[in-house]
């Protein structure tokens, strides 16, 4: 009864919700030019279009430009998305770097033996990372009947997962799940024993200085499960800070929080036909660029460019249409043109 027929930019606080707790902010820095660019007319034009409430701009790990639109500011809270995936991914290299978990061949089956016959036991680790699993999953947000949907709404999370069954070869290719991740999370979870929230804040929110509490919706209250594939509710400036810690090859204010080949992997495609994805990680190869990418459906995005130490964090409440051929809309090669434009109209 919201006015909306599918998931929107603040409907967190509609759900019960777990703290992501920070530790000492680490204050960003600031680049000399802060704000001394104006934006270009077709960036502005973008942003009025699909509803942009925050655009960032952040030259060799230094603001040096953002805006905010419609009431939001640099401590709003925005849902992640499917930025959240990159998370997950991160938390799985932080696992398997703290010993829970052996690798990404590790099977799903040595976390639930519901995925131990047949093509289910060998699915790995890595697979639900790379959305190669071959799971039985319907990504559909909008259809009311789909599992998405279910996932997204229904009070026990882990019950909806354990009934999936798989039903293509495993590791073979690329195909968008997200029941995918939330398995991944559910892996997690059981291996650490903590919940999710409790371990991304102790992995990262707090080693790399976020500035907020972020939220995390999850599927009930109480002993509820975080919704892996999405949905952490934070603002962009600490959502930047996931493309700081992997164009830097895994390390924030001069602590390695990540192995750098494992951050190297995750942001590599897997399979040569599927170049659009590593390990939780969207690629592209825009002006020739190697470029990866944190991804949410209404267009959020932290897009890295470490070939010129370039990160690009939008945030907003629509994104364009897909262009033909590419594995992504329009928005985002507009906001990456137009942050080089700017760049070049400051030199």
């Amino acid at each position: 009864m919201t006015g909306h027929n599918t998931a929107y930019l603040d409907d967190y606080t509609h759900f019960d919700n777990r703290t992501i707790e920070k530790g000492t902010a680490i204050p960003w820095a600031v680049h000399k030019d802060y704000n001394t660019v104006q934006s270009t007319d077709r960036l502005n034009e973008i942003n009025e279009k699909l509803g942009t409430v925050a655009y960032m701009i952040i030259k060799n790990d230094s603001i040096w430009y953002e805006k905010y639109a419609d009431g939001f500011g640099t401590e709003s809270k925005t849902n992640s998305f499917s930025m959240a995936k990159s998370m997950v991914t991160a938390m799985l290299g932080k696992a398997i770097m703290d010993g829970y978990i052996k690798s990404l061949d590790q099977p799903l089956g040595d976390f639930f033996p519901e995925f131990s016959e047949g093509l289910a036991a060998k699915t790995t680790v890595g697979d639900l990372s790379s959305m190669s699993s071959g799971l039985n999953w319907e990504e559909s947000y909008k259809s009311p009947f789909s599992i998405t949907a279910k996932a997204y709404y229904d009070t026990n999370i882990r019950e909806v997962l354990l009934g999936l069954e798989v039903v293509e070869e495993p590791g073979k290719e690329f195909k968008y799940l997200s029941g995918n991740t939330q398995l991944l999370g559910m892996v997690i979870e059981k291996a650490t024993g903590k919940n999710l929230s409790k371990y991304l804040s102790e992995s990262f929110w707090k080693p790399m200085g976020m500035q907020q509490d972020a939220i995390w919706q999850l599927d009930s209250e109480d002993s509820g499960m975080e919704k892996a594939y999405c949905c952490v509710a934070s603002n962009a400036r600490d959502f930047a800070r996931f493309g700081v810690l992997f164009k830097n090859e895994g390390v924030f204010a001069g602590k390695q929080i990540l192995p750098a080949e494992f951050t190297k992997l995750a942001t590599t495609k897997r399979f040569e036909k599927d170049d659009m994805y590593g390990y939780g990680f969207w690629l592209s190869d825009h002006l020739d660029k190697e470029i990866f990418a944190m991804r949410g459906i209404l267009g959020q995005y932290v897009i890295c460019i470490p070939e010129d130490d370039l990160i690009i964090v939008r945030l907003g409440h629509k994104r364009g249409q897909f262009v033909p051929g590419e594995s992504f809309t329009e928005d985002f090669f507009v906001f990456i043109e137009e942050a080089y434009k700017m760049l070049q109209n400051a030199s």
